[in-house]
């Protein structure tokens, strides 16, 4: 009987758990219908609150993995997809080997802003390195 009160408790705490996540990355109206306007062939999409103000939407283009970033107004502030550490820019890869000797590109990143410009992102150890479209490190990030 103790063990079935434990197992109850456990999974009423277990349901509240998943409630507050399932509010706290729920997108804003004006989120979801300009994502849906733009991506009207997208059916699964998860949505996290990213960076306390803005909305990432992430989704699959066939076997790609995308990201959508949106302010709570619905504003696109960027697109990113998946690459291939290899698809990046011969800079990049020669920054990550001169400043992150012994350690590779765990994720690599194509991303384009709402004005239309690329950038390029890595993920090195815990920190998140962005370069222009030519390969020109800008700035990192610890993630």
């Amino acid at each position: 009987m103790k063990k079935l009160m434990l197992l109850l408790a456990i999974a009423g705490m277990m349901t509240q758990v998943q409630a507050q996540k399932m509010k706290a990355t729920n997108a804003p109206a004006a989120v979801t219908t300009a994502f849906n306007q733009a991506h009207s062939s997208v059916k699964n999409v998860e949505w996290k609150l990213k960076d306390g103000n803005n909305y990432e939407g992430a989704y699959k283009e066939g076997s790609v993995n995308m990201f959508a970033i949106y302010d709570a107004s619905g504003n696109l502030i960027e697109s990113k997809m998946e690459i291939k550490a290899s698809a990046l820019p011969a800079p990049v890869m020669s920054y990550v080997k001169q400043n992150y000797k012994e350690d590779e590109v765990k994720k690599a990143f194509k991303a384009t802003d709402a004005s239309g410009t690329v950038t390029y992102k890595a993920k090195v150890k815990d920190m998140l390195l962005t370069f222009d479209a030519s390969g020109t490190f800008i700035k990192s990030k610890k993630k």
